[in-house]
């Protein structure tokens, strides 16, 4: 079976004497220079050109010695049809309800704290309906959990490896709304998941493109015997029919079982934890089964399965801060919008009735506005917490809510490795969660001589207090049974250039069972305050397509408060004017 799909970067070995392509049509070249050792190519925006290779799977077993099969070592699918789908639709007129609401006769200036993804989406939306959003974020850098930075020698090193699904209509969306939808390199539609029992071996779940979901969904597992015994999956299968059947409330329902209870509860064979769940439940959430609720696997599925593109993956073509967060903050600037770094918040301070009255930062400087809205992750937001607000319930409720700790590894090998796909990969770690070669998946990152391993460590709970060197130690011991033919943990093989280990002690909130309850909507009780961020409720629970939809949900509420915020200002006006 051949696959066609655009090529933005390949590796090709052969006695090939040298290439060249071009498309008139295009804008991206394609042009190959041969050596003694390989031929590569590379390009560097967007293509129609498209390339076949010979059976692809065939790199799923390492070759016989001597051999070395032909091998697409970067590979961009053209853009999925999502634009039709029903959850697309839906946000892109939410999106629009933003762009055509009647303007304000006096905008309103909405102070808001945290320019991640959700603070970001907050303000894009406000300034999009007509009001002045003020970004403020403590650090130097735009992103919150998807920041980078760019190391002496020009490499970027990431706070996570992050995916952009088709089951996140709201953040296509976005991409879309700023032109930047060419951004997105998308791969083809499989999970490929590492053997731990075969190692340098992989085992892939194919979503046929000819089938509809969830047809699609069911063929993948059914073809894949290597992970699954057909009465396993039969088990599987029965056990998942009170989800299909009961929709939403049953998923909803499940918050109070881990996944392995519920596992165990449908009788579905341990087994099938251990071999997909276990490594679906650190991509999630960073934690295992045993503790992860199964309420977080079923939104997932129910995604995944529902939506014909929903598990497609794509990465962003280069580093998140300059490739989706500055768009995004020059248009909010572009509509008079405000976008402040270095601007971290000291206190939350309030008036006599225990509204806000202004955000004090570290430097001195009093930041006020007709409303303030906090889209920082929820660990430092209670740190700020106002003494007066904790014994109220909306607040209160906020301490079953903790980030989970993640550590983000980033190694430069000497060497090309060739164990490896252009996708993300399910390393089925104990310490390790998923992992990819951004040498060849991301164009920004592209080498065509040595490869650099961006892997989640995770659970990290245990880790995240030891040092970069314990950590990569343990990680190399790791990574010699995914690459057995090419990494040694003593480095006698592939080499360390260098390394970036990135640790996050409290990044997205712990999905433990009975959470939900505790998720906060983005109207907090207190006029003229507001909550923004993936812990608070939205159907995406932490995820970037969670943390844009917070973003949505906390401006439209914001926007549906306009009246009684201008007539708050107007009352605070005139009391001061008493005075």
């Amino acid at each position: 079976m051949s696959q066609i799909g655009h090529v933005s970067a390949v590796n090709l070995t052969g006695q090939i004497n040298g290439m060249n392509f071009w498309n008139p049509q295009s804008t991206w070249r394609c042009g190959c220079h041969h050596t003694s050792r390989q031929m590569n190519a590379l390009s560097f925006r967007g293509s129609d050109f498209r390339f076949k290779i010979h059976d692809p799977h065939s790199v799923r077993n390492r070759p016989r010695k001597g051999m070395r099969p032909l091998q697409v070592v970067c590979m961009d699918y053209p853009r999925p049809d999502l634009d039709s789908t029903v959850n697309f639709l839906e946000a892109a007129y939410f999106s629009s309800s933003f762009r055509t609401s009647p303007r304000p006769d006096k905008p309103l200036k909405v102070v808001i704290a945290g320019a991640g993804l959700a603070g970001l989406s907050t303000a894009k939306y406000l300034a999009d309906a007509g009001h002045k959003p003020i970004l403020l974020e403590a650090r130097d850098v735009l992103g919150g959990k998807v920041a980078a930075w760019k190391d002496d020698d020009g490499d970027w090193y990431e706070t996570g490896l992050h995916i952009f699904f088709g089951a996140y209509p709201n953040v296509q969306n976005l991409f879309g709304e700023l032109g930047l939808n060419d951004r997105l390199q998308w791969k083809e539609h499989s999970m490929i998941f590492a053997m731990p029992n075969k190692p340098g071996e992989f085992s892939r779940f194919d979503f046929l493109e000819v089938l509809p979901a969830p047809l699609n969904g069911i063929w993948a597992i059914l073809k894949n015997n290597e992970m699954l015994t057909w009465p396993e999956k039969v088990k599987f299968a029965m056990g998942l029919l009170p989800a299909m059947i009961g929709g939403q409330p049953y998923v909803e329902a499940q918050d109070g079982l881990t996944v392995k209870d519920w596992m165990r509860k449908q009788g579905v064979p341990e087994r099938v934890t251990t071999e997909v769940f276990i490594a679906m439940s650190k991509a999630l959430n960073f934690i295992n089964p045993d503790e992860l609720s199964m309420q977080c696997i079923l939104i997932a599925l129910n995604r995944f399965l529902q939506e014909k593109h929903g598990s497609k993956i794509a990465f962003l073509d280069g580093n998140p801060p300059e490739r989706l967060c500055m768009p995004i903050a020059n248009h909010i600037q572009s509509l008079d919008g405000e976008v402040l770094l270095n601007s971290r918040i000291q206190k939350i301070e309030l008036n006599k009735d225990g509204t806000v009255k202004s955000f004090l930062l570290t430097n001195g400087d009093v930041i006020e506005g007709d409303a303030y809205v906090f889209a920082t992750p929820v660990d430092i937001f209670k740190l700020l917490l106002p003494d007066d607000w904790k014994e109220i319930s909306y607040f209160r409720k906020l301490e079953k809510l903790v980030g989970v700790p993640v550590i983000n590894v980033h190694i430069w090998f000497d060497r090309k490795l060739k164990n490896t796909y252009d996708h993300l990969l399910f390393s089925r770690s104990p310490l390790l969660s998923v992992y990819a070669d951004m040498s060849v998946t991301c164009k920004e990152y592209y080498d065509p001589n040595r490869s650099m391993l961006e892997l989640v460590f995770a659970p990290a709970e245990e880790w995240i207090s030891r040092s970069d060197g314990e950590i990569i130690d343990a990680t190399m011991k790791e990574l010699a049974k995914l690459f057995p033919d090419e990494i040694s943990a003593d480095q006698s093989k592939a080499k360390i250039l260098k390394y970036h280990v990135v640790k996050t002690p409290r990044s997205v909130y712990k999905t433990v069972p009975d959470c939900e309850p505790c998720r906060p909507l983005q109207r907090s009780p207190i006029e003229g305050f507001y909550l923004s961020g993936d812990y608070t409720k939205q159907k995406y629970l932490a995820s970037m397509e969670g943390a844009v939809l917070s973003g949505k949900l906390c401006a439209q509420a914001i926007v549906q408060d306009y009246e009684s915020l201008v007539a708050q200002g107007q009352g605070k006006l005139a009391e001061a004017s008493l005075m």
